[in-house]
């Protein structure tokens, strides 16, 4: 029996992707599996990923155009088979240690729908200089019936395959994809647990920062979603939203230089991870997190 399902929607990032699946591939096990969906990549990623999925290493694997990222984690989450699906993003870092800790959790409450986590940020130029993020106040708030929704990150959420019939997709009409779809969980009343610990790090870099992008889009979609989901707006509005990095994405509105990455090389980018994947894995072992 598959118990979880990794899902990995990537195109044209392979420097990242050969990192982030790589580490994945050291953890698997045997109950769990690995879906990835590619864009029709042209640097070598869906070569690269054919070569993993003959040999065995990675489940699923499918490579064609897709419309937007929206459309293609939805494939992603409809081809996975199992009982909870955990999104992979090819350029951030994860606690497999904590990831299963929630993974159990959710095995043991069968009614749970998704549970999120605390999440850590970093820019990668600056990649030793994390900050850590919390929504558990808003989460709070949203439990206690106080708001009738609030935003959170996908980077850290664990979703029950099940629940999809109840919770949808993302709405593919969304350029803050993962902004509309935890207010849409939350509005919908889903069952949502909160992890205390880490179980993602958000790194931030020049091709992340998507929320400086069609400006005026985004906001029009922004007063949509508050309009749609009766949203009060809880310091995490979409015109700050770059990839779930709210914190992250108020630094780099304040300080536009930060936008400017200068292409790092694959030792670059490996030492980075390296001490990321230390760090993460470190504070987990002496900061131990509880379920609410």
């Amino acid at each position: 029996m598959l118990n979880l399902s990794y899902i990995i929607a990537t195109r044209n990032r392979l420097p990242f992707l050969k990192i982030t699946l790589g580490k994945l591939l050291e953890e698997i096990l045997p109950d769990e599996e690995i879906v990835v969906v590619d864009g029709n990549s042209t640097d070598g990623t869906k070569e690269y990923l054919h070569e993993l999925y003959s040999k065995g290493k990675i489940h699923q694997f499918i490579s064609e155009p897709d419309k937007n990222q929206a459309h293609a984690w939805n494939k992603a989450m409809l081809l996975a088979k199992g009982t909870l699906i955990k999104k992979i993003i090819d350029d951030d870092v994860f606690c497999y240690s904590a990831i299963r800790e929630c993974k159990n959790y959710m095995l043991q409450n069968s009614k749970i729908d998704v549970c999120i986590s605390n999440d850590l940020g970093c820019h990668i130029d600056s990649y030793k200089n994390i900050q850590n993020f919390s929504r558990y106040s808003e989460f709070s708030k949203w439990k206690e019936g106080i708001v009738k929704s609030f935003t959170f990150g996908d980077v850290h959420l664990l979703a029950r395959k099940k629940s999809l019939a109840y919770i949808g997709l993302y709405n593919t009409a969304f350029v803050m994809m993962d902004w509309e779809y935890s207010l849409r969980i939350s509005y919908l009343k889903a069952n949502i647990a909160y992890y205390s610990g880490y179980n993602a790090l958000s790194v931030v870099h020049a091709e992340t920062v998507s929320s400086t992008k069609n400006v005026e889009l985004i906001k029009k979609q922004g007063n949509m979603g508050e309009a749609m989901y009766e949203y009060e707006g809880d310091g995490a509005d979409i015109s700050l939203w770059s990839k779930i990095k709210i914190f992250i994405g108020k630094l780099i509105y304040k300080d536009k230089a930060t936008l400017k990455t200068e292409t790092l090389t694959a030792i670059d980018i490996a030492e980075t991870y390296n001490y990321l994947y230390d760090y993460i894995e470190h504070l987990y072992h002496s900061e131990k997190g509880v379920f609410s």
